[in-house]
């Protein structure tokens, strides 16, 4: 997947979590969301920028999404007590951001034909073999579909429709 489809992604996986946000009264804490699912939507890519570690690897695994959601956790000690999501412990939230920030992009991979391995360092790819990463009408469809979708509940949340 490239970035277009994996932003798509992030978009559709934000969207529910976006959509909870603001009906509970958390419009703000949605925007930070949806631009920090977005921001990084390409983390675990970052395994083509570092030559020891093999693409698909570890930083398309659950360990690397449990890794930076225990990051984004850590962020939550820090910031515990200065505010509060929803009545959700900061350090709960910091912790689900990262790890859906990562699955995001998992998950837009395991809709290509080489897959991911979930379970790394354990030897099992997953893949729904769909498309190659490199199919454009894909990458752009799943783009289009995650902002008609985000619009779409923006517009519910928010009493337009």
């Amino acid at each position: 997947m490239y970035r277009k489809g994996h932003i798509g992604v992030s978009l559709l996986v934000f969207a529910p979590v976006g959509y909870w946000l603001v009906s509970v009264g958390e419009p703000e804490t949605a925007l930070l969301t949806g631009a920090v699912m977005l921001w990084l939507a390409m983390l675990p890519d970052i395994d083509h920028r570092l030559p020891v570690i093999e693409h698909r690897g570890l930083t398309h695994s659950l360990l690397f999404a449990v890794l930076i959601g225990g990051l984004f956790a850590l962020a939550g000690v820090v910031l515990e007590g200065a505010f509060s999501v929803a009545g959700v412990s900061l350090i709960t939230f910091g912790f689900l951001l990262g790890f859906l920030t990562v699955f995001a992009h998992l998950l837009g991979d395991t809709l290509t034909y080489a897959g991911v391995n979930y379970l790394w360092p354990l030897q099992r790819t997953f893949s729904f073999s769909l498309t190659r990463a490199d199919n454009m009408a894909v990458n752009y469809g799943l783009f289009g579909l995650g902002i008609v979708v985000t619009v779409a509940w923006a517009a519910v949340a928010f009493g337009a429709v």
